[in-house]
């Protein structure tokens, strides 16, 4: 397996980062807030879920069901992007992709809400306001961001190794391996954490 990208830090340590093939599932192996209902032909996605869609004959019909079975506090929808990589994030990719892809490569796939009792219990909230409101929709959104890295294949893990050492011959070996970390959703090194688990460490 190559790195995807490879840093000397200051000590002269080498940091390679790699695409974490073994990601955990966000929807499955996380506690999230929120609840993802998706259909799609081909893929399983979201959370477990009774819903069928044989018994929808549109989105507005699944949501304003799921209105009723749940106290809902916040419900967005949810679009995917399916042409070579698969990209999930909130509201349409009209106007965001080359002509014509948005028209025949994305589509809506589902919605992801939340109830009033569970933002009660997660914020320690009698009251809920447009305020906190706001706040669950922003949670939500980047609970979506986070299953968008893992579907597109946006998480990573990292190598740190010893500075490389030069033979007799003056052929360069690899430094020894000595410290690893996997599961850093983003390709910022900043922003998924990577930076602060490697001292030295500069973009």
């Amino acid at each position: 397996m190559e790195p995807v990208e490879t840093y000397k830090l200051k000590d002269g340590r080498v940091l390679e980062i790699y695409y974490d093939e073994d990601a955990s599932n966000p929807r499955k192996e996380f506690d999230n807030l929120g609840t993802m209902i998706c259909f799609h032909r081909r893929y399983d996605l979201g959370d477990e879920h009774d819903y069928s869609s044989d018994n929808f004959e549109s989105w507005n019909e699944l949501e304003s069901q799921i209105r009723r079975d749940n106290n809902v506090a916040v419900i967005l929808p949810l679009y995917m992007y399916d042409h070579g990589v698969q990209r999930i994030k909130v509201g349409s990719f009209q106007g965001l992709l080359p002509q014509g892809h948005a028209e025949f490569d994305s589509g809506m796939i589902g919605f992801i809400f939340v109830t009033k009792q569970k933002v009660r219990a997660e914020y320690s909230a009698k009251r809920i306001s447009k305020k906190l409101l706001a706040r669950v929709e922003g949670y939500l959104r980047s609970e979506v961001e986070t299953y968008d890295q893992y579907t597109s294949g946006q998480v990573y893990g990292f190598i740190v190794r010893e500075a490389p050492t030069v033979d007799e011959d003056g052929e360069e070996a690899e430094g020894e391996e000595i410290d690893s970390c996997w599961g850093f959703y983003g390709s910022d090194p900043k922003a998924n954490g990577i930076a602060d688990h490697v001292p030295g460490f500069i973009s």
